[in-house]
């Protein structure tokens, strides 16, 4: 076999493995650009501070581009070579499970298209013009900056994208328009939001015909799906999540629905890295209020200082509190924790009497959000015996401090969405109530704190050595910070675990677990942190 047949098919061979490999890289860029927004300058922060730029895969695909580029190597050796980095890489991209895979929506299909198309005239020119060597090593460099393409599809995408996003803003205003009589309820906070929204919507749904926004659906992109795909004429009630990564995001979602009521669950330091000040924070949420009427009413947690300070001028203004009730126009008090979930009392003006609620949740924060939504329901007339009915029925949103027995006769406490000081906080002390076994804490920390990361996650550490009395620390990300604060606390070394991933604790869990302890999941970080 002559040396250029053996060229030839190497090349081959390079050449299918690569555009393989190729095809699997594009998945993982384009799922972390997903998870980043799709805004390349979030997606940029986390390429410089994940390592994804000196990651293994892309320095063996260095190593392959340059055994190609050497001349006096044979371009075979180079090939093979080359091939084993692109076959090794695509078998691990292949293997690899993510806790948020890629969402095949129609902006992440054309992005993709775009990224193929970009490679395809960058790769496949330069081979016909000078030979199966170049189109082979373009195709290596290409694996090596992928995250080029992915940005520079992106960009030229964007007015395809704002003109698709036009229309269906559109549609779903036209919709809006066309339902006069709906009640509109707007929901945000640092923390709490959601569980607030979903104890909202099970009150009233006693009373009303109701629709909320489905699960994370908080970006003005959601409301506008929840709008078009959702929303029904008949509906009484619409409540709106409203979230936030910078100031305009909730102007941006109120401007399209118009909300006459609102909640504040939480002025707080989530999110402090994009937002660089807990001013900002405030600023942002009260967007909220802002955009309120003057016969609108705002419902705020007086428990937050940067909640309970601001001045709303616009529309009536009503405080709610648990730990700090002084200037509270409703009050939760009598507050009594058990196996069977929580009894109390909310006491305010327009209650002629207190009100007296069971749940089946636990924690000083579900009772605050309980109370948020209690507060819009008398507002809106419902009855009573609806609220406290409804209220004894509702059931923890997953992943927000639910709790679960299993058949070993352990209790799982599930908080692992977005951990908060304050929510984590909140947690623990759920769990130091729990003194049947073991008490156990597996986190990884909490992260988007900004310039109070180091020192959050070290209280957090801690507050873990006061109530926990095993902790399993998940990742590197935040380690250190909590077990030096865990140190602090004096719990025992032996009693501390350090493991890389959820898994790992999973099996750690499996090997000490008895009858009679309980578990505390807090926090689950995304793919984009490690």
């Amino acid at each position: 076999m002559s040396a250029m047949t053996i060229a030839i098919i190497t090349g081959s061979i390079l050449s299918a493995t690569a555009m393989l490999d190729l095809i699997k890289v594009f998945f993982r860029d384009l799922m972390m650009l997903q998870q980043n927004s799709y805004r390349n300058e979030r997606y940029m922060k986390w390429f410089s501070q994940s390592g994804e730029s000196t990651s293994i895969g892309r320095i063996f695909c260095c190593i392959g581009m340059l055994f190609l580029m050497v001349h006096h190597l044979p371009f075979f050796a180079g090939a093979i070579v080359a091939s084993i980095i692109t076959i090794w890489q695509f078998i691990i991209l292949s293997t690899k499970r993510y806790k948020k895979p890629l969402v095949w929506t129609p902006r992440a299909r054309r992005i993709f298209v775009t990224m193929v198309g970009l490679a395809a005239i960058t790769s496949i020119i330069p081979g016909i013009l000078f030979g199966l060597r170049i189109f082979c090593i373009i195709l290596m460099a290409i694996l090596v900056v992928s995250p080029l393409l992915l940005l520079v599809a992106n960009d030229i995408l964007r007015p395809v994208e704002k003109a698709i996003n036009k229309k269906y803003y559109d549609d779903a205003a036209s919709i809006l328009a066309s339902m006069p009589d709906l009640k509109i309820i707007g929901i945000t906070g640092s923390y709490g939001k959601t569980s607030t929204k979903h104890y909202l919507n099970r009150i009233l749904q006693e009373h009303f015909s109701t629709m909320m926004t489905p699960g994370s659906y908080n970006t003005t992109m959601g409301v506008i799906r929840t709008i078009r795909e959702y929303l029904q004429p008949y509906n009484e009630v619409f409540i709106v999540e409203m979230g936030a990564k910078q100031p305009g995001d909730i102007k941006e979602i109120c401007n399209l629905v118009n909300p006459t009521m609102g909640i504040i669950t939480a002025v707080g330091e989530q999110h402090l890295e994009s937002f660089k000040s807990i001013e900002n924070v405030q600023h942002t949420k009260f967007e909220l209020a802002d955009a309120l009427p003057a016969d609108g009413l705002i419902v705020v947690n007086n428990d937050f200082p940067f909640a309970a300070n601001r001045k709303v001028n616009n529309a009536e203004c009503i405080h709610y509190g648990v730990a700090n009730t002084e200037n509270a126009d409703y009050v939760a008090s009598d507050i009594e924790f058990s196996p069977n979930g929580t009894d109390f009392t909310i006491t305010g003006k327009g209650l002629d009497a207190p009100l007296r609620l069971h749940t089946n949740l636990v924690g000083e924060c579900n009772v605050s959000n309980l109370m948020a939504a209690v507060v819009v329901a008398l507002r809106l007339n419902v009855p009573k015996d609806k609220i406290r009915y409804a209220v004894g029925q509702i059931e923890q949103v997953e992943h927000r401090l639910n709790m679960k027995h299993t058949p070993g006769e352990v209790t799982i406490i599930d908080d692992a969405f977005n951990s908060n000081p304050q929510g984590s906080k909140m947690a623990l002390e759920v769990l130091a109530m729990m003194t049947g076994g073991k008490r156990i804490v597996v986190t990884p920390g909490m992260i988007e704190l900004g310039a109070l990361q180091k020192e959050a996650n070290q209280e957090f550490g801690k507050q873990i050595a006061r109530c926990a009395d095993v902790a399993i620390i998940v990742g590197r990300y935040n380690a250190d910070a909590i077990m030096q604060g865990i140190t602090e606390g004096e719990m025992p070394v032996a009693n501390t675990h350090y493991v890389g991933s959820f898994a790992e604790a999973q099996k750690l869990l499996q090997a000490m677990l008895q009858p009679g302890d309980t578990v505390l999941y807090e926090n689950d970080l995304p793919d984009t942190f490690k």
